[in-house]
């Protein structure tokens, strides 16, 4: 895990908003909507699926007003498929984000809490809705961590 979503996750008095980004619809991109999708939401963490429209929630999340909000995304780290990084949002750039009309780092000026980029590098983001079995095991192992605290 990284030591960066240990750290947030592990601060009890904080509230963490994760955000599901993708487009289910081209395989692994769907990966920020799957996990979204699985988090259980309770005191410290609550989810928000956004899919390919983010701006269209910036005054909904602004409003919820978490303490912290990671945006959880398929980002080509140029790793191997099922990587996965926690990023502040100013090193977003040097990334490529696939389904986005705005950069995240544009959009995260948006909001009024700290942004931070939860990515996992895709395999597949073809046509079509299945995750590839890399990409499904990283993000169940995520929900597992994030369902624990």
């Amino acid at each position: 895990m990284p030591k960066s979503l240990y750290y947030l996750l592990k601060d009890t008095s904080k509230h963490i908003l994760f955000a599901g980004i993708g487009n289910i619809l081209k395989s692994d991109d769907g990966i920020g909507v799957y996990i979204s999708n699985h988090i259980k939401s309770g005191n410290k963490v609550s989810s928000l699926t956004v899919e390919v429209s983010i701006e269209n929630y910036i005054g909904k999340i602004n409003r919820l007003n978490p303490d912290i909000l990671i945006l959880i995304d398929c980002v080509d780290f140029k790793k191997e498929p099922g990587y996965f990084e926690m990023l502040p949002v100013h090193r977003v750039r040097d990334f490529t984000v696939h389904t986005h009309n705005i950069s995240l780092k544009r959009i995260s000026e948006l909001f009024t809490m700290p942004v931070w980029i939860l990515g996992i590098q895709p395999k597949d983001t073809s046509f079509g809705e299945k995750l590839s079995p890399e990409i499904k095991k990283t993000a169940d192992y995520l929900i597992g961590i994030i369902n624990d605290t």
